[in-house]
């Protein structure tokens, strides 16, 4: 398999569209397969390249053979408007996130509406991922850290960076906080 960051994207993104049409949360596949749940989600952002024996794993899971998966074209979505209800929710623990789409594959760029309850962050760690990457505070108050630098954004501030920089987002304040960014390409 190839080590391109885009041949990593282009995999997890077809085993994610896969694993979507099998219906199967990530927690699914991976208490079938017996590949850890983390695993499985670094490899659909495409943040981790599998070996043959650990994407052979998580296939067993759907089940379906590795010749199979290659030839696997998820069609790409072609939908164009999007009530708020149909959004894809993506985030955990606090932090909300509603993707455009329910699949990424063939897409050039992710959109999300963001919205951080009090106290919430993104986690200890920073996130750095193959992208550039920007929002628009629409509410509340969200610290942004990128890199070394530091800002706390209000209502009609914006960022902009390159997502190769280590990077954290941490909503301040009284009230949650809302976002609306885009990411691409898509490899968050």
């Amino acid at each position: 398999m190839s080590n391109t960051p885009a041949a990593d994207l282009e995999l997890g993104l077809r085993l994610r569209a896969l694993r979507d049409r099998a219906g199967l949360s990530q927690r699914a596949l991976a208490k079938r397969s017996g590949v850890p749940n983390s695993t499985i989600s670094l490899i659909e952002a495409g943040k981790v390249n599998p070996s043959v024996a650990a994407l052979k794993r998580i296939l067993e899971g759907v089940p379906i053979g590795l010749s199979e998966f290659f030839a696997f074209e998820p069609e790409a979505e072609r939908k164009v408007f999007y009530a708020a209800e149909e959004l894809t929710e993506i985030g955990k623990n606090g932090v909300s996130l509603k993707q455009v789409g329910t699949t990424l594959f063939g897409r050039a760029m992710m959109i999300l509406k963001e919205t951080y309850e009090v106290g919430a962050d993104t986690g200890r760690g920073m996130i750095g991922h193959e992208a550039e990457e920007g929002g628009i505070v629409v509410a509340g108050r969200l610290e942004v850290t990128v890199g070394d630098q530091r800002k706390v954004l209000g209502p009609g501030d914006a960022y902009y960076f390159d997502s190769r920089t280590p990077h954290r987002f941490r909503q301040v304040g009284p009230e949650r906080c809302e976002v609306v960014s885009a990411c691409t390409p898509p490899t968050f």
